[in-house]
């Protein structure tokens, strides 16, 4: 029995390490941010957290495991040639490409399965986003490959659906949902994205990947991040001072924290890209997030 242990232990860690734990709060916190828009309360109510949890779990593990299990298996050949990469479950054999192929699959299944628990408008989302994980990575379609179409399905997956699903979670009714969330969200994540494929510029280069960092370069790259970046801030100031979605009494902290964000963009993120800058600028964009989370819910 002891030998069953040791040889199944190393798999689900393997597993584990496909789906990238560190990518879940990513889009467990745009969800969350949806169900505090729907429901105006910091904690939602207690009968809803049976589905919610549910919901928490296909948009993290699952949903993730799914996407990056099918890129990983058609990243290989940038995959081999990028540093970052190095301790990947498929580049040392842990999992073979059959495995993660099929891996994704299942994980696919069991998101849009699990999904139908929790509602059928949070259901087809989830289907949406499980197929556009798969047309993002998978040829002939492989939108990771055509400069735009790599920003966009990320910008839209983080920055919009995500608060949707939380949305859906709590009310299948999207007409109220507010739209201009989702719009200063996929700035944002706009903003955030694009230093990614900096980071992944040579590797990918080397591959022949014209994502939109090889097609146009690392300034031109740059300069659209830190201008999506801007206009999501802009907007989050505009937002306040009409009193719209954001309270007034935020404008204060929205014409402080503006000028330090953007200034931090330019000091963190560069033409010439690590993870690093991009996880402590994400970081930073915490701060604001949260004070508004309170003032929405009335704590403040």
């Amino acid at each position: 029995m002891s030998t069953d242990v040791q040889v199944r232990g190393p798999r689900v860690r393997d597993v584990i390490a496909v789906g990238r734990p560190a990518f879940w709060v990513v889009s467990i916190v745009p969800y969350y941010t949806g169900i505090l828009l729907a429901t105006h309360r910091l904690i939602p109510p207690v009968d809803e957290w049976p589905r919610l949890i549910v919901g928490a779990v296909v948009m993290g593990p699952l949903v993730w495991l799914a996407v990056l299990a099918v890129n990983d298996a058609y990243d290989l050949p940038s995959d081999r040639l990028n540093p970052r990469k190095a301790k990947s479950p498929l580049l040392d054999g842990r999992i073979t490409l059959r495995a993660a192929k099929r891996l994704a699959f299942a994980a696919a299944v069991a998101a849009v399965g699990l999904s139908l628990h929790v509602g059928i408008v949070f259901a087809l989302g989830v289907l949406l986003a499980v197929l556009l994980g798969y047309a993002y990575s998978v040829p002939p379609v492989r939108l990771k490959t055509r400069a735009g179409f790599d920003v966009a399905v990320n910008a839209l997956a983080l920055g919009a659906f995500g608060p949707l699903a939380g949305w859906a979670a709590i009310n299948p009714d999207l007409s109220d949902f507010p739209w201009l969330m989702g719009l200063q969200g996929t700035l944002a994540a706009i903003g955030l994205y694009l230093p990614t494929t900096l980071a992944d510029l040579e590797s990918d280069r080397a591959a022949g990947y014209q994502t939109i960092a090889v097609r146009f370069g690392p300034r031109t790259t740059y300069l659209i991040g830190y201008t999506a970046w801007i206009a999501a801030a802009a907007l989050s100031v505009i937002l306040a001072a009409t009193n719209t979605i954001i309270a007034r009494t935020m404008l204060p902290l929205e014409v402080v924290m503006v000028p330090v964000l953007i200034a931090a963009y330019r000091k963190l993120i560069g033409p010439h890209q690590s993870f690093k800058g991009i996880i402590t600028l994400a970081t930073l964009f915490l701060f604001p997030c949260a004070t508004f989370a309170l003032t929405y819910t009335g704590v403040l």
